[in-house]
């Protein structure tokens, strides 16, 4: 979870004020920016976020760990893969999106993507009936 800091995210002189953020946002859109990777599953959570999911209330900042270290950004990434994906590859494009979208949205850059693999999700196999383990894939119902 992100410290108790706001971060400024402008300090001009010709401003009329500052403008602060919360670290907690900056989660939000980083676990949105990662889950649009191709390749991503979906992100780590923990116990109280599967139980909000439950209830239908989704947590984008689960899985993304900011820590603010006075002007240095650095956030852990906690992804579940799909098999088969090249994992460099998909760790290499999240660094980038997490990046990008962080510095287009704020204004501020990330100075360090830590992406974890948690594990990788198997796609499910279509359930089998037991009533037609001999069945053609071919035949239809009306050809008997």
């Amino acid at each position: 979870m992100a410290e108790e800091t706001n971060i400024i995210l402008a300090n001009r002189t010709d401003a009329q004020g500052t403008i602060e953020i919360v670290p907690e946002v900056l989660e939000v859109i980083l676990g949105i920016a990662a889950v649009q990777v191709d390749g991503v599953y979906q992100m780590r959570g923990s116990l109280a976020s599967t139980i909000n999911a439950w209830f239908g209330r989704a947590n984008h900042g689960k899985g993304v760990e900011l820590t603010v270290d006075g002007d240095q950004l650095k956030a852990d990434v906690y992804v579940y893969l799909n098999y088969g994906v090249a994992v460099p590859k998909v760790a290499l494009a999240m660094q980038e999106q997490l990046r990008e979208q962080l510095l287009y949205m704020t204004d501020l850059t990330l100075d360090t993507v830590n992406v974890h693999v948690v594990g990788v999700v198997p796609e499910k196999a279509p359930k089998i009936d037991p009533n037609d383990l001999f069945k053609d894939d071919n035949e239809t119902e009306d050809d008997d």
